[in-house]
Formats: structure tokens, C-alpha cells, sequence
């Protein structure tokens, strides 16, 4: 099937969530959905498991989680019944940052630090999205600025596939209020003031009217993103 960004979104148009998930699952194509593990793509997971829709999830395991995201990656797959594929960093490329850089030497520059998201997520990823049509994600456009301008589907330049966003004009307030009715597993870090969790070494707890994603990257005054989302 040829795929054509206006066709796509004419689908989706007007649609929920899962009306729009199971749409897209139904076009013959190859779907992914990719999870990190936050609310919005638990909220995605349950979705996708509680209605039976045909789309594979994955993750990526770089090494540097917190211990709290892998129990939430075990609980989930048990809660739901499902596998969830996980993507690691090439060995090889660790070993090399490591050598040259030590295993923490992304707080040197801003150039280290995008080169150890490289390793650890952007490689892993494009591995996991080989041969994919559409990446579907759990991007919402009042998660940061730099997300404000996003739409429901767009090309992805960088990984040459079809992205989906599902949640995009949903609110935290939605957000929460879907978690807490249907009992969603969230990771405990979100109550200790975490709104957006990544790298164990990279991530810290946000205080009250800080940007949600203040906690990414702290040491930096770049744009908190590492390269898995360009806009």
C-alpha cells in the first residue's frame, strides 16, 4: 500500500485514541509503537492491549535506566499480556565512548551528551524501525515549546517512516484522568516530582512551575531534546 501524508491524516481525522490506533492498525501496513516507559505510552500500551489491536510494542533498554523503569517494564508486560520488544546500544560503540570519554562523559559538552544519546537510543531505534511505515509515539504538544507545533502524523525525516501521535491534544488533566480510571501502571518516580524520566544520570525531579522537561539534561541550556524527536 502507498502511503500519503494527507490520506493519513483524513483517517484519523475526528477520531479518538483508540479509534484512530485501530485504524491505523487495520491499513495493511507495518505499525510500531515505540514506549519509553512515561504515562502518555502507558496510557498508549494499555490501549493497545486492552482492545487487542494488532501493533507490536518496543523499548529501549540504554543501560542507564532507573531501577523503577524496568520493575514498570516487567509489571506491564504481566498486567497486560503483552511482549515488548526491548532494542540495546551496540557494545561496541559503548566501549569505544568509554574509552576515550568515560562512562559519564556526556556532562563534558553538549556535543558528548548527544553523542552517548546516539549510542544508547537514535542507533537502537533505527534498528527497531527498519522496514517500519508508521512510528507511532506518545508525543503530546504541551509537553514542552518544542513540541507545540507538532501534528497528529508527519514525515520522519530522520527515520524515514510515517510518526503518529495519537495523544497530541490531549491534556495533563486527561492524561491523569484516563490513568487513574483504568488503573494504568505509572512509574512511582512521577509521585517524587519526575514529569519526564530517562537516563538515570541524565534525569532529575522538576520543582513546582519549572518546564515539565527541565529535568532532562539539567546541566544544559539546549533544547531538551535528544534526537529521537526532531521537529
Amino acid at each position: 500500500m502507498s502511503l500519503e501524508l494527507s490520506i493519513l491524516s483524513h483517517l484519523v481525522e475526528g477520531l479518538d485514541p483508540v479509534q484512530s490506533l485501530r485504524a491505523i492498525s487495520n491499513l495493511g501496513v507495518k505499525v510500531k509503537f515505540s514506549s519509553s516507559l512515561g504515562e502518555e505510552d502507558q496510557v498508549i500500551t494499555e490501549m493497545i492491549a486492552t482492545n487487542k489491536l494488532d501493533i507490536p510494542i518496543f523499548t529501549l533498554d540504554t543501560g542507564r535506566l532507573f531501577y523503577e523503569s524496568y520493575d514498570l517494564l516487567q509489571l506491564t508486560t504481566s498486567k497486560y499480556n503483552v511482549k515488548i520488544e526491548t532494542y540495546h546500544p551496540d557494545p561496541s560503540e559503548l566501549q569505544e565512548y568509554s574509552k576515550h570519554h568515560g562512562m559519564n562523559g556526556f556532562y563534558k559538552s553538549v556535543e558528548l551528551r548527544q553523542r552517548c544519546c546516539e549510542i544508547r537510543k537514535i542507533n537502537p531505534l533505527k534498528l527497531a524501525l527498519q522496514n517500519t511505515d508508521i512510528w507511532i509515539t506518545g508525543l503530546r504538544a504541551k509537553q514542552s515549546s518544542n513540541r507545540s507545533s507538532l501534528t497528529k502524523i508527519a514525515w520522519d525525516e530522520t527515520f524515514q517512516v510515517f510518526k503518529f501521535n495519537p495523544l497530541l491534544h490531549w491534556g495533563v488533566d486527561e492524561l491523569r484522568e484516563y490513568i487513574d480510571h483504568h488503573h494504568v501502571p505509572i512509574n512511582p518516580l512521577h509521585t517524587k516530582g519526575f514529569t519526564s524520566i530517562g537516563c538515570a544520570p541524565c534525569t532529575r525531579a522538576v520543582s513546582v512551575g519549572e518546564d515539565p522537561r527541565a529535568g532532562r539534561w539539567w546541566w544544559e541550556q539546549s533544547k531538551k531534546e535528544c534526537g529521537l524527536h526532531q521537529h
